[in-house]
């Protein structure tokens, strides 16, 4: 659905040329949730504007659904930002507005339905987000959650083909975070739209996108599934993401280990392992004794999976490695 090809982006401040986006090239699949999750100022936010040209680019293609973007006139482009529907991190509604005229504002601007059809389409999408009741009533009289319900009901106004976010969820507590998610994934499976989100909480990754790409100075500094990079990071700032997301710390906050004795691997489950009790039944037959020196046992979107470092102790280590491996869990050695 959208790729892009060299694309940069470079500002000038006081006569000297600023690269806030490096050249990149970039897929994103149709119908994916696609993440990217970067500090402040890592360039996501340029990258995820350079999508519908708020941001000019630099240089570089941008090829959407086959068409190249970048080269639209403003008459091309006017109508090419009606596919394409943008949440704000601050909501930006409009407050003398009230929710139901604030949802039918892209409509009214496009001016290519009569106002019968776009009540008719309002009441829909307030459904859909399950507002419903709340459409005489202003911002002002809404919750964050609400508010953000609204602003993603406006930016489904137009039927997209894209969903862009912007930071959606910062704003918001943990509960309505999630609420807010749920719905997202709820609309991408229903209505099979492309959603692009940006954010730096890594959980808000797990919870909703296929596939992320982690930035940092303007550069993709690691990309692919997100049950991959979450659990097998490679970039320091994907470890860091991951670490700070888990609660413990930066890599070198980390427990020191040397003086636990025995091999110590990292076992990563996926799927219906993740609650099996392969780890007992490995040690009951290879006779080797283990302790759990950390783990985490969760869920990556709708997929269970759970990682464990333990140190094994016992002659028949290494055959309790090949066990476990023999049973679909990934076995990587920290130390031997």
């Amino acid at each position: 659905m959208i790729s892009f090809h060299q694309v940069f982006k470079s500002y000038f401040v006081k006569g000297r040329e600023v690269a806030a986006l490096k050249p990149i090239d970039l897929q994103i699949a149709k119908g994916e949730v696609f993440g990217l999750i970067g500090h402040s100022g890592a360039g996501k936010s340029t990258l995820l504007r350079l999508i519908n040209r708020l941001e000019e680019p630099s240089g570089g293609k941008i090829i959407i659904d086959g068409e190249e973007v970048t080269a639209f006139t403003k008459t091309e482009l006017r109508h090419f930002r009606q596919q394409v529907g943008m949440i704000f991190q601050h909501f930006n509604l409009l407050s003398s507005k009230t929710v139901a005229d604030n949802i039918a504002l892209p409509l009214r601007l496009a001016g290519s339905l009569p106002e019968a059809k776009i009540k008719a389409r309002v009441t829909e999408l307030l459904a859909r987000v399950g507002l419903s009741e709340h459409a005489q009533k202003y911002p002002a009289q809404l919750s964050g959650g609400q508010k953000q319900r609204v602003g993603i009901a406006r930016a489904l106004s137009t039927n997209p083909k894209i969903l862009l976010c912007d930071e959606a969820t910062s704003a918001l507590d943990p509960q309505t975070t999630a609420q807010v998610l749920d719905l997202l994934a709820e609309i991408n499976r229903e209505l099979g739209l492309t959603i692009v989100l940006i954010t730096h909480e890594m959980d808000v990754i797990r919870r909703v996108c296929d596939r992320v790409a982690v930035m940092d100075a303007g550069v993709i500094v690691e990309r692919g599934d997100v049950t991959e990079v979450f659990l097998h990071p490679q970039h320091q700032t994907t470890q860091r993401f991951v670490h700070e997301a888990e609660g413990d710390g930066s890599p070198e906050q980390q427990q020191d280990f040397s003086k636990v004795q025995g091999r110590i691997v990292r076992l990563t489950f996926l799927g219906d392992s993740t609650y099996s009790p392969i780890l007992g039944q490995v040690a009951r037959d290879t006779h080797v004794d283990y302790s759990i020196l950390s783990g985490r046992i969760g869920r990556i979107k709708d997929t269970p999976c759970g990682q464990l470092m333990v140190a094994l102790t016992g002659d028949k280590a290494e055959q309790a490695e090949q066990q476990l491996r023999a049973a679909g869990v990934d076995v990587e050695v920290v130390r031997t």
